[in-house]
């Protein structure tokens, strides 16, 4: 702070007798004051500051008595707020039965803030005040999206804004006249469907039913418009900017990121789907075509990571959720609104792998070499993400219990940021709510991330992984 900005409170006593609200400069400096803080941090310290003050802004307003129909500790009303901002959907109490309709609003609103970010939001009301967007912007939105390089920033963030919010507005749109259609009243129709429009393309998995889209599994409409609206979350704002630019003719070919994503998508999309379709005894004695859109969807929700049911997840068999266990957990794409270890550093991995096996000295995915730095990025994400697997999985095992299966389906859920649960999340104790609750939020930041903000020690260190190459990881 300049020194000289406060003569004028001295040198003028009249000043005194006045509330410092009333000085006009007062708010003034407690924003510059907070903005210099911010920009002592590291980018990924900022980005975990953000979400942790989100989660307990949203933690104290659902502890209000306005927010509430019913008495809730806590340690729930905390688990509530980390599941929405970090977009899971895992609850241990019924949204729909135990928040009032502010309460819900409140929950929705941190659902939005996680699934577009903390930096998004923040940039965009600068730019829409007019105000200057500084570099110090640009580096934490390079690590919170994991962007690749030469991206206009400007750009990005309008395009993040634009498309959520058209999306979800049709979204609503649509999910309100099939609600309609089914017989439900105008108002909680229309909130109904302003409420999972959002949840689903943000992949937040948070319904206002309590069984999710069990009661829904035949309507093809709905089946569709919520893995669509689920599928273009999770493809992220890489692969919605890079089809635009070709769309109107500002780029010939689509980038090396948004290639890789589609053919992660793809092929983990496929693979789920006739694993599902083939493997699950629950679903064999249904109509073809009802049975490809269950097993589908099933595949999808938990490739998206947007945590929604239309069968009962606790009645499927072993190899079913160990195979939903795996698709959980390589989730979905960078600088979009799902979770999970993302479906490119999977990629990278397994051209590592093949690279060795094959004795390359480069190693190569779609015919274009990946750099070392990407290489180290994947593999340090990998193992951390694996590690935090683990090591959440052995902490339930202390206090919980229940078989091995379930509660390693619950901590891969929480770490990517799925939501699907076999259904023990209310039955968790307090110590398990603990574990599950920083699962959650670790897994909405990134582990890299959240490991760099926590344990790195320099702050040039820590900015090293903000070049980044050509592929996002």
């Amino acid at each position: 702070m300049d020194p000289q900005e406060e003569e004028p409170e001295e040198q003028n006593p009249v000043q005194h007798h006045h509330h410092p609200e009333h000085h006009p400069n007062y708010w003034h400096r407690i924003r510059r004051r907070y903005t210099r803080f911010l920009m002592h941090l590291s980018p990924q310290q900022n980005i975990f500051y953000g979400f942790f003050i989100y989660t307990a802004l949203g933690c104290l307003l659902l502890c209000l008595p306005f927010s509430r129909t019913v008495a809730v500790g806590l340690l729930d009303n905390l688990f509530i707020a980390t599941s929405a901002i970090s977009t899971t959907g895992l609850t241990t109490i019924s949204v729909a039965d135990s928040y009032t309709f502010l309460g819900q609003l409140i929950i929705l609103l941190l659902i939005q803030a996680g699934g577009i970010g903390y930096m998004t939001l923040t940039s965009f009301i600068l730019l829409a005040g007019k105000e200057k967007f500084m570099h110090w912007h640009e580096k934490v939105l390079n690590v919170e999206f994991s962007l690749p390089k030469d991206l206009e920033m400007r750009d990005f963030v309008k395009s993040v804004v634009v498309f959520t919010g058209v999306t979800e507005l049709i979204g609503t749109g649509v999910i309100f006249l099939f609600f309609r259609q089914e017989g439900m009243a105008l108002w909680p129709a229309l909130w109904s469907a302003v409420f999972h429009s959002i949840s689903a393309f943000c992949t937040a998995g948070f319904s206002l039913m309590n069984t999710g889209f069990e009661g829904y599994v035949n309507h093809i409409g709905l089946n569709i418009t919520i893995s669509l609206l689920s599928i273009f979350g999770a493809l992220g704002f890489i692969v919605v900017l890079d089809l635009w630019n070709r769309a109107k003719g500002s780029t010939n070919k689509l980038t090396f990121t948004t290639k890789v994503i589609f053919l992660v998508y793809v092929l983990m999309q496929t693979l789920g789907t006739l694993l599902i379709f083939f493997a699950e005894p629950s679903i064999a004695n249904e109509p073809i075509g009802q049975r490809l859109m269950t097993a589908f969807f099933q595949s999808m929700t938990a490739i998206t990571t947007v945590g929604f049911n239309t069968v009962p997840i606790g009645a499927l068999t072993v190899p079913i959720l160990l195979g939903i266990t795996f698709m959980m957990y390589v989730g979905a794409s960078p600088s979009g609104t799902g979770g999970g270890m993302k479906g490119t550093t999977l990629a990278a991995i397994a051209s590592l792998m093949y690279s060795r096996i094959r004795g390359l000295r480069r190693v190569m995915l779609l015919g274009k070499a990946l750099t070392i730095d990407r290489l180290y990025v994947a593999t340090s994400s990998f193992i951390f993400y694996t590690a935090l697997i683990f090591l959440g999985t052995f902490l339930l095992s202390f206090s919980e219990q229940i078989p091995l299966l379930q509660i390693l389906f619950e901590a891969v859920s929480a770490i990517g940021t799925v939501g699907l649960s076999t259904g023990i999340t209310g039955s968790l104790t307090a110590w398990g709510k603990g574990v599950i609750i920083a699962l959650m939020f670790i897994g909405r930041l990134g582990v890299i991330t959240f490991g760099l903000a926590v344990l790195a020690r320099k702050k040039s260190a820590i900015e090293q992984l903000e070049q980044n190459e050509d592929l996002a990881v």
